[in-house]
């Protein structure tokens, strides 16, 4: 039997037999030790090898175990295993050649193998620490300092009319002029460092927190900017080169820093900053931002102008008081003056804080300095700049483009305007003031008057012509984007639209039931155009506000219009001659909400529409841009089929083709509610208020729209090929007024009440007429009949009557098709927000807030009752892109 099967001998304790054993294991050798047992232990090569043969004992019972353990330890590491060969094997591998990195570790086992010495770790910390020089040093060697002459360098951009041809280049004009860091006030410089970079005077350079946060931006795919110190913007104000948003352009923009904090003055570091930074109106650098926005020399520059400055910096865009609405719909002037006020007042009490400034000097500076109109670029005057404003606009909030990309320059952009329809438009408009508009003659009624307009293609959205005002380079405010002049009447469209793609709710359901319960109504259903109706929910209960008082709607002059005694009118005639109780009722039936989604549907922005709190959002309180209406009611011309408006369809860089526009278009309508609107709409211009825009031998379609108050006036009106939005308004234009309003249009022009049926249709008219000679004569489709006839045997009713009584009772709730009679205001009454409260009586009474009233041929009246005009303007902001505050 092997003597690897032989059990291990039973320990027998001390004395003479274990003296007994040791010999015969120093004369056997094999017998003397334990199976299993390794090392000094194991098999002896040779006469006194082993442990026993200087006479000693293996240690009896204890020793006998742990000689057992390592043998078992052995066996279980098996043959040729890592700790030797055979079963015995020892815990430490046998010497081999060493490695120069010692990992995994050799001679350890389980996790042991797999944890680095300190010396691997100390020596690649030492290797990395060492690399990381190395590279510094090689990108410290390679970079440059930046020359400042070199600086804030930009191209042209170059717009083009839809055809092609070029209707201007610019952007790339620079409006610098280098000073001597002595000529700049150092208010200026603290202004800067106080907002800026409060430790530039003794930093290096560069800020590693900065440094660290913009390269895990960056990792993440955001921007990198934030955290720069004035060393680090200046770098990179001077890199124009390369603007590209990379970790490679960072590191460089780092290594440059360093340099330039090393080997550049502080104070040729800030000269350079101040000399190169961008402050908005084209003019990079302290001196001509001097001049651009208080047309004096730096130097001249007192402590807030400087402060006011220091914001600039931020960026323009937002801090500017004139506002920068064509490229950002929340740069508005009020609520940029907002901004540069808050800003400036922190950079000087930081001024003060760091010991920049003194209290009391600081004191002196706590409104915005008056800052000059904006200069344009004269290439950019008549309506070339509210062309290019509105291109740039489109290419900021549609494309990767950002406007520091376009500052720089370099774009060829295709736009889609029409250089032909765009001057037609504008003598269309020059024509009609020259005639008419004498402000010299009648400063009180014709000062301040202002138009819009925009012409949209209804096939793709295309904006083929815009007019933005006088002339871009003397009124800023493009008029074709954003003016906060409410719609009027020209907004019932969308009513009635909503009527036929949901329709009406059923009165005798709850409001939840009722929203999925409806009729789809026909454009001959019957309603009231008796004028001061009390206007009732769908339900037939009676409207109140949250105060409890009834609304009376009226109708443009109080006129009741419609079939006596209950003037009943169907949805056509009351489209026909602009009646408001017809269709704020209606409104009312369908839901102001389904109203709204109607009107976003056809392509009116959300941040357009007023609130939908009271009845009057049926006809007009709320003020999308010309663009925005001529593209809505371009989704009727094209039987339903909604395209957004746009002004570029392509963008061209050195790179080639950046940009091509692509045309979604949504079927906002089906066509057989589309259609009849159109054919509702045809009405108005064939023999109703809008017979002033008629094109002999051409289907047209529009709506006139005046407002309360007389404080706007449109024509939208469309034929199959283009869609064309005129507005008219009063405006205070005086930058320096913070209080601009809307004024009367009482007595413009020599009338006693301007409506859409004169002066915009008229300028509809002409422009249209030239914009589509040579174009065949195109038909709108043949409506398909759609919906139900609603109230189509009306009740008989009382003849309405005009009540002088102190007291009145209300009547009980009628049916749409009933009429009702309702008191007029005593001699005492008072007319407010809510229409007139009845004298002392107490009687609640609506009323007419600054919806629609409109003009043009009106019908005999049979009841005409006083009342006076409401003044409360809808919520809006309405734009190309979103518009702005009115």
């Amino acid at each position: 039997m092997s003597e690897h099967r032989r059990k291990p001998p039973q320990p027998q304790g001390g004395g003479r037999a274990a003296a007994r054993r040791g010999q015969s294991g120093s004369s056997s050798g094999r017998r003397a030790a334990p199976r299993g047992a390794t090392g000094s232990f194991a098999e002896p090569s040779g006469p006194g090898s082993g442990p026993s043969s200087h006479g000693s004992a293996p240690g009896g019972r204890a020793e006998a175990r742990r000689a057992a353990q390592r043998g078992a330890a052995g066996r279980r590491r098996g043959p040729g295993g890592p700790a030797g060969p055979g079963r015995g094997g020892s815990r430490t591998a046998p010497p081999g050649k060493k490695r120069f990195i010692d990992y995994p570790r050799s001679g350890r086992y389980g996790w042991r193998r797999w944890m680095p010495s300190w010396k691997l770790v100390t020596g690649t910390f030492i290797a990395f620490l060492g690399s990381l020089v190395a590279v510094a040093g090689i990108g410290y060697a390679m970079v440059s300092v930046p020359i400042v002459a070199k600086t804030a360098k930009a191209q042209n951009n170059v717009f083009e009319w839809s055809d092609g041809s070029v209707m201007v280049a610019t952007g790339g004009e620079v409006n610098r002029q280098i000073i001597n860091y002595s000529e700049i006030p150092k208010e200026m410089r603290y202004a800067v460092i106080s907002q800026e970079n409060k430790t530039f005077e003794t930093d290096r350079g560069v800020d590693p927190k900065g440094i660290a946060r913009a390269v895990f931006n960056m990792a993440r795919g955001g921007q990198t900017q934030g955290g720069s110190t004035i060393t680090q913007q200046y770098v990179k104000n001077a890199m124009l080169d390369d603007q590209s948003q990379t970790l490679s352009r960072k590191f460089k923009e780092i290594f440059v820093s360093i340099k330039v904090g090393a080997t550049v003055h502080k104070d040729e570091i800030m000269a350079g900053y101040l000399n190169s930074a961008y402050f908005g109106r084209g003019a990079y650098g302290v001196q001509a931002a001097a001049r651009a926005y208080f047309n004096k020399e730096a130097k001249d520059l007192n402590p807030g102008e400087c402060a006011f400055l220091a914001a600039m910096v931020k960026g323009a865009t937002y801090y500017d008081p004139a506002g920068a609405t064509s490229l950002d719909p929340a740069a508005t002037s009020d609520a940029n003056t907002r901004r540069a006020t808050r800003q400036m007042q922190d950079t000087l009490d930081k001024m003060v804080q760091y010991g920049h400034l003194s209290a009391a000097e600081r004191a002196k500076y706590t409104t915005l300095p008056t800052v000059q109109s904006p200069r344009s670029n004269s290439r950019l005057s008549g309506q070339v700049g509210y062309l290019v404003d509105l291109a740039k606009a489109y290419i900021v909030n549609n494309t990767d483009i950002s406007a520091d990309d376009l500052q720089r320059g370099g774009y060829t952009i295709k736009t889609t305007f029409d250089k032909k329809k765009v001057n037609q438009l504008e003598k269309a408009v020059q024509k009609v003031r020259k005639a008419n508009i004498k402000p010299g003659q009648r400063p009180e009624t014709d000062k301040y008057v202002q138009f819009g307009g925009a012409s949209v293609d209804p096939k793709t959205g295309a904006i083929k012509a815009i007019y933005g005002g006088e002339n871009a380079t003397k009124h800023f405010t493009d008029n074709a984007d954003a003016t906060g002049a409410q719609v009027g009447s020209t907004f019932k469209p969308f009513v009635l639209a909503a009527a036929m793609k949901w329709g009406v709710r059923n009165p005798e359901l709850g409001p939840s039931q009722a929203q999925d319960e409806r009729t789809v109504a026909s454009p001959d259903s019957i309603y009231i155009g008796r004028n001061k109706l009390r206007i009732k929910l769908y339900d037939k209960s009676v409207w109140t506000d949250k105060n409890g008082k009834e609304w009376l709607q009226t109708n443009d002059g109080n006129e009741s219009v419609g079939s006596p005694p209950g003037y009943n009118i169907d949805l056509r005639e009351a489209m026909r001659l602009s009646v408001n109780t017809a269709y704020v009722q209606l409104g009312m039936d369908v839901g102001l909400d389904k109203v709204a989604e109607s009107a976003m549907d056809a392509g009116i922005l959300k941040g357009s529409l007023a609130g939908g709190d009271y009845p009057s959002f049926s006809i007009g309180t709320s003020d999308p841009s010309a663009i925005r209406m001529a593209g809505a009611y371009a989704t009727f011309a094209a039987s339903g089929r909604q395209n957004d408006p746009f002004s570029v369809s392509e963008v061209r860089s050195k790179d080639g083709t950046v940009f091509t526009h692509k045309s979604k278009t949504d079927e906002a309508f089906t066509p057989e509610v589309a259609d009849n609107v159109t054919d509702v709409l045809k009405t108005v211009v064939d023999k109703g208020t809008g017979t002033a825009a008629q094109l002999p031998g051409r289907d047209v379609a529009g709506k006139t729209g005046t407002t309360d108050g007389n404080k706007s006036a449109w024509f939208v009106g469309y034929t199959p090929q283009l869609s064309t939005a005129i507005s008219m308004f009063r405006m205070d234009d005086d930058a320096s007024n913070k209080n601009r309003k809307f004024l009367e249009m009482y007595g413009t022009g020599g009338q006693e009440k301007i409506h859409g049926a004169s002066f915009p249709a008229e300028i509809w008219h002409d422009y249209m007429a030239q914009a589509l000679q040579g174009t065949p004569a195109e038909r709108f489709p043949a409506p398909v009949p759609i919906g139900k006839v609603l109230n189509a045997q009306p009740s008989p009713s009382p003849t309405p009557s005009v009540t002088h009584s102190q007291t009145t009772s209300p009547s009980p709730t009628p049916s749409p098709s009933e009429t009702e009679i309702t008191p007029s205001p005593s001699a005492s009454g008072h007319c407010g927000f809510f229409g007139c409260d009845n004298g002392g009586t107490g009687e609640p009474n609506g009323g007419n807030e600054n919806g629609g009233t409109d003009g043009g041929p009106s019908p005999t009246p049979s009841i005409t009752e006083p009342t006076g005009p409401g003044t409360t303007r809808g919520n809006g902001n309405g734009g190309f892109f979103g518009g702005q505050d009115g």
